[in-house]
């Protein structure tokens, strides 16, 4: 794993390419920086203690395979040849005089910047316990893994993404999981009930306890910890992990005036805000989807193909990010792949294999397919970018959708 430089002895005033944030999009930034142009250099400036990670590791492999290290996951963006300055917070941005101020209050001057600052966990008020762990980032994995062992008992708050793919790693490794989540199922958001209810079966198969309609007062800290809900029964646990959703880290781009829309740092179709030789990728950007229009998003391809692209043009080889992100994950045997909007506010069409354990979903918002999610289903994502093309251009009759992909192919 990569550890902080020695700030006083090897940082240079200035860099051709400084680039905040150490997420994958630092990573494919730098690593596409040197393709167009080895001899630049190139400062990644990371406020955590570790360099870029192949981040769905740590909600899947780390808990789910045996022996799976955070060595395993680490990106190598070393070498690149960038220099890394981890823990290391920039806490200031001057786009008029191209420079960029740090904690330590050192001062460096960039000839082209890249926001790749991610997003963060959602916080609530809580005490001041270590017990209660935010899940977001390689510290906050070890901290968690140092407190989880066989038959620890621990309770996940929230019906979402990561709560869904922690609990799955947790209950793998032998804890006592429990998800209590607002909703009446988990993933409800993004499933039908053809879906949930399927999902629900499979958890309580594995013992993760899923506990809906409960909504957080407050915890209490104690012997054990204690969720209070606003109404219901108290949940004592010896472990909480807050599940909240993820806030884009937009305050430096916010202070340094650039221009923001839909939560995020607007940029145009090569990821430049409206600050010359300022680009942003990753969580934070909101872009153009060809197929969606404007929007931001927070999955890792997006994260990948933007900082390559951002990268490409900061090195002088202009590149257009045209690019509707897919997403995926594995819950125990089951898996999706996923493009677009796949949320349950639209309509869902679903096609169904004849054993029912592969299906296709169309997300509709009129005649329009908005979103398409592929259960059980691979390799046909490009087929899904078609059908929504085509939906687009006002060329595909509803008719058609059960046709166009089959479910477990």
């Amino acid at each position: 794993m990569s550890n902080p430089i020695e700030v006083k002895s090897t940082l240079k005033p200035a860099y051709d390419h400084v680039i905040v944030g150490g997420g994958v999009a630092a990573d494919k930034a730098a690593r596409a920086i040197r393709e167009e142009a080895p001899e630049a250099s190139v400062l990644i400036i990371s406020d955590v203690g570790d360099g870029p990670l192949y981040r769905p590791g740590l909600s899947k492999d780390l808990w789910l395979k045996a022996g799976t290290t955070l060595e395993d996951i680490d990106l190598g963006t070393t070498q690149t040849g960038a220099e890394l300055l981890l823990g290391t917070t920039v806490t200031a941005l001057d786009p008029a005089s191209h420079t960029v101020t740090t904690s330590d209050d050192q001062q460096i001057r960039y000839g082209r910047l890249l926001l790749a600052t991610g997003a963060s966990a959602r916080r609530i008020d809580t005490p001041d316990d270590d017990r209660i762990v935010y899940y977001r980032n390689a510290d906050d994995y070890r901290h968690l893994r140092s407190l989880v062992s066989e038959g620890t008992r621990v309770a996940i708050v929230g019906g979402g993404y990561i709560a869904s793919e922690i609990a799955a790693g947790l209950s793998a490794v032998g804890a006592d999981v429990s998800v209590h989540f607002p909703n009446n199922r988990l993933l409800e958001q993004m499933f039908p009930d053809s879906i949930t209810g399927h999902l629900t079966e499979v958890y309580e198969s594995k013992g993760v306890s899923l506990n809906s309609g409960f909504r957080l007062s407050s915890i209490r800290a104690g012997r054990k910890l204690t969720l209070e809900p606003e109404t219901g029964e108290a949940v004592e646990a010896d472990v909480v992990v807050l599940g909240l959703g993820a806030i884009p880290n937009v305050r430096l781009a916010e202070e340094a005036g650039l221009e923001m829309e839909q939560g995020g740092v607007l940029v145009d179709e090569t990821l430049q805000t409206s600050a010359p030789d300022v680009y942003a990728a990753g969580d934070i950007a909101t872009f153009e989807d060809p197929l969606l229009g404007r929007r931001r998003v927070e999955h890792m391809a997006n994260a990948e193909r933007s900082g390559d692209a951002a990268g490409r043009t900061m090195a002088g080889n202009r590149t257009g990010y045209r690019y509707t992100p897919l997403f995926w994950s594995d819950l125990f045997d089951d898996g999706y792949e996923a493009l677009g909007e796949t949320r349950t506010s639209h309509r869902v069409e679903e096609v169904w294999n004849d054993a029912h354990d592969a299906a296709v979903l169309y997300y509709l918002d009129g005649d329009r397919v908005r979103g398409v999610l592929m259960w059980n289903t691979w390799g046909a994502v490009s087929k899904a970018r078609e059908v929504m093309e085509a939906s687009k251009e006002g060329q595909l009759p509803l008719s058609e959708l059960a046709d166009r992909i089959t479910p477990g192919g």
